[in-house]
Parts: structure tokens; C-alpha cells; sequence
């Protein structure tokens, strides 16, 4: 065999060996995501999210169950919104009210609407792939140097029993404002839709 073919066939092998390293990787990395998916539901289910967010110390009247450990002081006095917007459905059916002030959101549900948490994509999508994903990104930046942990994206969800009544957004620009508006109407519409007396 020439040298060149030596050298031909030494590449092939080297090739096969990368592309049965990347898919042990790919399947090691397919592994790691359903492991963490769930480690975020069970984690999500017991009321707790990403311990390096400090708890506040404001106290929570007893009826209204913690999901996050993120404090809201904000619901302890009425606040002057520095601008309101009004989620309403396809129908015209007003879902929730949107309140910004200063670097908080407050998305406050309607209270005639029965939107309970385990009603679906509530916690599929708005939790686990909206609100969570831009935590992973933040924590991504942090890690990276590139963001400062007190500007991670932080969340509270307030609730009345299995009621959603109202939910805290800290630490988002005005594109994931909007994506957060989009994303929060989309899914109450759904839950509406799940719950509705006609569907």
C-alpha cells in the first residue's frame, strides 16, 4: 500500500472515530436534558426554584402559596404603574392585566377567570419553557462573565389555593417583555379554552 493510501485510510478511521464520539455525545447530551426536565418538574412541584435566588424577608398572607422563593414587596403597598397593558383573548375576553413598574412586571389575573395551576401548558410552557429557559440563559451569561447575578431573570408565582392570582417577572429587557406578553396571553387563552364551560 503507497503511502498515500496509508494516510488515506488513516483519516477514514480517524473520521469514524469522531463521528462514534459525537454520537455517544449526542446521546449523553439527550441523557442530561430528560434528566434535567425533570429534576425541574419535581423541583417545581415542591414549590421550590433555583436555590441561588435569596428569599426575601416579607412575609405572605397563609392563603396564598409560594411557588417561587423570590419575595414580592412590591404586592405589600399599591403601586403606581409606570405603564398597563390589558391580555385579551382571541374573543375579546380580558385574561390579565400587565403593569410594569420600574424593573417588575405584574401580571394580575382575571378574577372571574378560574386559571388553576395545573391546568395545561400553564407549567409545560410558561414555566418550563418560557420563564426557566430565560433562567438557564441568564445563569449561562452569569457563568460567562457577561451578566451580573442580581439581573437574572427571577419569578413569583402567587397563588390562592390551586388558583393563579398573580405573577412577578423581575429582570427582563423590552424584547422579553414582549416575548413574556405574547407568551403569557397565549397560554391563558389555552388554559381558558381547557376550562371554558363550551369546549
Amino acid at each position: 500500500m503507497s503511502e498515500e493510501a496509508e494516510k488515506t485510510k488513516r483519516l477514514i478511521d480517524f473520521k469514524k472515530k469522531i463521528e462514534t464520539r459525537i454520537e455517544g455525545l449526542e446521546a449523553e447530551l439527550k441523557e442530561q436534558q430528560t434528566a434535567l426536565e425533570l429534576i425541574n418538574q419535581i423541583l417545581l412541584e415542591k414549590g421550590f426554584k433555583h436555590p441561588e435566588i435569596k428569599s426575601g424577608a416579607s412575609p405572605e398572607p397563609a392563603s396564598k402559596e409560594r411557588i417561587s422563593d423570590v419575595e414580592p414587596e412590591e404586592t405589600a403597598a399599591p403601586f403606581e404603574p409606570e405603564s398597563a397593558r390589558t391580555l385579551k383573548s382571541g374573543s375579546g375576553e380580558t385574561l390579565a392585566q400587565l403593569y410594569v413598574e420600574s424593573d417588575v412586571l405584574h401580571v394580575v389575573l382575571a378574577e372571574d377567570k378560574a386559571f388553576k395551576i395545573n391546568t395545561p401548558p400553564f407549567n409545560q410552557f410558561l414555566v418550563q419553557r418560557v420563564l426557566l429557559k430565560m433562567q438557564e440563559r441568564d445563569n449561562e451569561l452569569v457563568r460567562n462573565g457577561q451578566l451580573d447575578p442580581d439581573k437574572i431573570l427571577c419569578f413569583d408565582i402567587i397563588r390562592d389555593g390551586d388558583f393563579v392570582r398573580e405573577i412577578l417577572i423581575r429582570n427582563f429587557d423590552s424584547d422579553r417583555l414582549r416575548e413574556l406578553g405574547s407568551s403569557i396571553r397565549w397560554t391563558l387563552e389555552k388554559m381558558r379554552e381547557k376550562t371554558s364551560p363550551t369546549s
